[in-house]
């Protein structure tokens, strides 16, 4: 397969690719030092002929590195997500009018003791993303702010 005979639910997706500078903003609560010596990189690419998109990160602390696979699923993709902590998680995820939006709300491989989304903007020249990942602790009907990040290219 290449990328010319790849699902056309997949095409969608190039606006992610690329290699990018991410700078997630902690809380303050959180008592992280200086939030503008925190940076990271992402790489989003197509693997195996197109078939996936490949993620991988490299975040400054406290966030995890981090790989994830997305694939398409019916209406939506599906992003499988495997970080330095060992933690694996599978994400529903959705990407239309310029919004990138990743949630989580039901068990899967790891214990689901709070809901995670994440909600991520991306700008009118594809340059940059900006996002939120939030919890929720009552099944996704409320959601709280965790922390803010920035994507730019």
């Amino acid at each position: 397969m290449t990328t010319n005979d790849r699902n056309p639910a997949l095409a969608a997706l190039d606006v992610l690719v690329g290699e990018w500078t991410i700078r997630p903003t902690a809380p303050a609560e959180w008592g992280l030092p200086d939030p503008d010596s925190r940076e990271g990189t992402v790489r989003i690419e197509w693997a195996l002929g197109g078939a996936y998109l490949l993620v991988s990160s490299q975040a400054p602390d406290p966030i995890p590195d981090s790989i994830a696979v997305i694939a398409p699923d019916g209406d939506g993709y599906l992003q499988h997500y495997y970080d330095s902590r060992g933690v694996t998680r599978l994400y529903r995820m959705t990407l239309a009018d310029g919004v990138w939006t990743l949630v989580r709300t039901e068990a899967d491989f790891s214990p689901l003791d709070f809901g995670q989304r994440f909600v991520g903007e991306i700008g009118p020249d594809g340059s940059t993303v900006d996002g939120r990942w939030e919890q929720s602790h009552d099944g996704g009907r409320t959601w709280e702010l965790d922390f803010v990040i920035t994507y730019r290219r």
